[in-house]
């Protein structure tokens, strides 16, 4: 691998397998995804999209290939908890919540970098992040008192639930897998929203995401999958007129 290329960018993967029961979630995959940039990966159900950030936050294990994080690569034993202390933040297409903790619960444990410790996040002496979680709910647009349980909250005040957490850990990356998936079309615009001021301030983020009429207007780059390999990459131009992903993504 050569060290110039991986300066240029925060994550890069080369020749990443993963295959489950003979057939392969992920083929020969290979991406570089730019610091300071929102990078789309879109492709149909089943083509490796949620497998390949599995993969990079080591939920599961790739049987063979390379996965490089700033300069460093990643090494296959570390464990997830590990990598995500690494500086990866992510969201679940379900939104992976604690039912019974409160909203401020969720961003202190977020927030907190002093102990991986779940109970002791939760029990012991905690920091004083109230300025830092107001500003997160009010980026988000999450109105509902501190005290308010995840159980209490509609779906997609839950999505972002999941969302703030994901800011305010501490990260250099964010993997988004489907933040909009199954919300109404309003909240769909106040995410759009949401990521582009991200953007605005030099995050890096990657979105799985299926409606490309979404991302055209929001990502710089787009990777498309399609039976766990890219089949096209480009900026979204490019992507939207690729007669192979019309085919191949959008069945024409």
């Amino acid at each position: 691998m050569k060290q110039n290329l991986i300066k240029q960018n925060l994550i890069t993967i080369k020749n990443l397998k993963k295959s489950f029961g003979g057939i392969n979630a992920l083929d020969n995959c290979s991406l570089e995804i730019k610091k300071n940039k929102i990078t789309a990966i879109i492709g149909p159900n089943g083509s490796g999209k949620s497998t390949l950030f599995h993969a990079i936050s080591h939920l599961i294990s790739a049987d063979s290939g390379e996965i490089y994080l700033d300069e460093n690569e990643i090494s296959p034993n570390m464990p997830d908890y590990w990598i995500a202390s690494l500086g990866i933040a992510r969201t679940f297409q379900d939104a992976r919540l604690f039912r019974n903790l409160t909203i401020q619960d969720h961003l202190e444990i977020a927030l907190s970098q002093n102990d991986d410790s779940l109970l002791k996040s939760l029990f012991g002496k905690k920091e004083n992040f109230d300025e830092k979680i107001k500003e997160i709910l009010h980026l988000v647009g999450l109105n509902k008192p501190l005290n308010t349980l995840a159980t209490d909250l509609s779906y997609g005040q839950r999505k972002l639930l999941d969302l703030a957490a994901a800011i305010a850990k501490p990260h250099s990356i964010m993997l988004l897998d489907e933040p909009v998936a199954g919300v109404n079309p309003v909240l769909r615009n106040e995410i759009k929203h949401i990521l582009k001021e991200l953007h605005k301030k030099g995050e890096t983020i990657v979105i799985i995401e299926h409606d490309m009429n979404f991302i055209m207007d929001l990502v710089d780059y787009i990777y498309v999958f399609d039976y766990g390999a890219v089949i096209a990459e480009g900026i979204p131009k490019e992507i939207q007129d690729n007669k192979k992903v019309l085919e191949a993504y959008l069945g024409d």
